[in-house]
């Protein structure tokens, strides 16, 4: 079988007009002569991906096959299809591109030499084929000459699939074979669908050579000290981990081996909906010539990029490749993680605004991956509402969340790494009574952390929480570091936080109801 799918496609790249590791240019040429996109008047590339514009997780799928049964965690996020839908599917896919202009890409996911994967990324369109190549990471000449794939994507977008037939939810498939090493893509055009789809690969291939995969962005100071930074969508990730003061190993994905954190990819996907060159000059000056624009709004006339206009979607998106960040770690490597910062945008404005925890609790806060889920992110949420995306990257994981969480905490012992949980979201009460935490109060708790300065103070237990709670840090108000202080209703903040701790526990029992150790770490109810 194996040989076959390798066979079918080699034929088809073979019998199509194929064009091989383009550069940026070439592709961008190509990509605007065929018209797949527009030039800005910074040189960026901007196309729209039309109906979807953001990932479809319901139409992902992992073919059950024996080698990786009993491995997969099956359900909602891995949802089986069966060898022979799949066999279906790939033969239909390979007969849609026969004789049609393709664009592939070889390069590595994963900047370590010693884990990384080689992949080749086969693409309908120029400029999917170019955020591919901005994405991952590119090889040298010699590399190239050398390469060998071991995992490959086909983007096919124009294709749809007839669930009748290949047993899918809709024409969208995001579809991946670990026997066959290949990942289909088609029914969209989201060029993000390939960027998760390898690392949900890595997420399986990494923690069998005992390698914690992860979904952060880390950071490393002038004397070597790394720092990694977990948190979703509004938890001020992005803003947290661009420190003038360190330099950018990734923003994204990573891997922590025996021998250090490693960039998972070679380029960065950064939400530009509002971007501003004063709030985010790294993001801004990023995007001129190469970078790939999803979703902007364009002048027609001017070319001018218009990032607060959400026209097509809230998703707009800017891919460019890490090194455009200045002081970016090239290649992504880096030593051994110090710190670790879990962080959360909690509207209740319970959680402490920095605390730090035990082995145990960083476990269960690692599985819990809490934040609030602010209305208008997404149809039907009205108000805030509690989320809890397991590893702060459920849709990714392929394997069971303990076995992430376990490694988390066995990496934690051997390195001694110092764990901390930051809230940038509310203080003083929840939404709509508190306000959101000043930027400067939460970059001066986290430089406090980093810099070990934070290990000087005294801590005191949160009594619905139990994590450790500092009574004091440099630059901010003691009053602020001990939420029930603000609240000038002790009793509303006593009942809130109560209620988020009975949130925490029964999204715990629910989703590991085998974990009683690690869940007796966590609030109680």
């Amino acid at each position: 079988m194996e040989t076959k799918t390798v066979n079918q496609l080699t034929d088809v790249l073979a019998a199509a007009n194929t064009h091989y590791n383009l550069s940026v240019a070439q592709l961008v040429e190509i990509a605007v002569k065929r018209g797949e996109g527009v030039l800005t008047d910074k040189g960026a590339l901007n196309a729209l991906t039309g109906k979807f514009t953001g990932r479809s997780p319901k139409d992902k799928f992992v073919v059950d096959e024996a080698s990786v049964h009993d491995k997969i965690n099956w359900g909602p996020v891995n949802q089986p299809i069966s060898r022979e839908k799949f066999d279906i599917l790939y033969a239909d896919v390979m007969e849609h591109l026969q004789g049609k202009d393709l664009f592939v890409f070889d390069g590595f996911a994963g900047a370590e030499e010693t884990f990384r994967l080689p992949i080749r990324v086969v693409n309908e369109y120029a400029w999917h084929n170019l955020f591919a190549r901005q994405l991952f990471v590119r090889p040298s000449e010699a590399e190239l000459a050398d390469h060998k794939a071991e995992f490959t994507v086909v983007y096919a977008p124009s294709y749809k699939a007839n669930p009748a037939v290949h047993g899918t939810n809709s024409e969208t498939f995001i579809v991946m074979s670990f026997e066959k090493k290949v990942v289909l893509i088609g029914g969209t055009e989201y060029a993000g669908e390939m960027k998760k789809s390898i690392f949900s690969v890595m997420n399986l291939l990494l923690p069998e050579q005992n390698v914690l995969s992860m979904h952060c962005s880390a950071n490393v100071g002038k004397d070597g000290d790394v720092a990694l930074f977990f948190g979703l969508s509004g938890t001020g990730k992005t803003t947290l981990s661009a420190d003038p003061d360190r330099n950018l190993i990734g923003d994204d994905e990573h891997g922590w081996s025996d021998n250090g954190v490693f960039n998972i990819e070679g380029g960065c996907y950064a939400k530009c909906i509002n971007l501003s060159e004063k709030g985010e000059p790294q993001i801004w000056n990023a995007i001129n010539f190469g970078t790939v624009l999803e979703n902007v709004v364009v002048d027609e006339n001017t070319r001018k990029a218009d990032y607060d206009s959400a026209q097509y979607t809230e998703n707009t998106r800017a891919a460019y490749p890490v090194e455009m960040i200045p002081g970016a770690v090239i290649p992504g490597v880096a030593g051994q993680p110090g710190v670790i910062i879990f962080l959360t945008a909690d509207s209740s404005g319970v959680i402490p605004p920095i605390s730090k925890l035990s082995k145990e609790q960083a476990m269960y806060h690692f599985l819990s991956g809490y934040t609030s889920k602010m209305a208008g992110t997404e149809r039907g949420v009205t108000k805030p509402q509690a989320e809890f995306s397991t590893c702060f990257g459920s849709p990714f994981l392929p394997l069971r969340p303990v076995v992430y969480a376990e490694m988390l905490g066995k990496k934690i012992d051997e390195h001694n790494a110092r764990v901390y949980l930051v809230n940038t979201g509310w203080t003083g009460g929840p939404v709509g009574v508190g306000s959101r935490m000043k930027l400067a109060y939460t970059r001066a708790m986290v430089t406090a952390a980093l810099n070990g300065e934070l290990e000087k103070a005294e801590f005191v237990a949160d009594p619905t929480f139990g994590v450790q709670v500092p009574t004091s840090c440099p630059e901010v108000p003691a009053e602020v570091l001990l939420p029930r202080n603000t609240w000038e209703d002790k009793a509303a903040y006593d009942n809130q936080a109560k209620e988020l701790a009975k949130l925490f526990v029964e999204n715990f029992s629910k989703k590991f109801p085998g974990a009683e150790e690690i869940a007796e770490a966590g609030p109680k109810a």
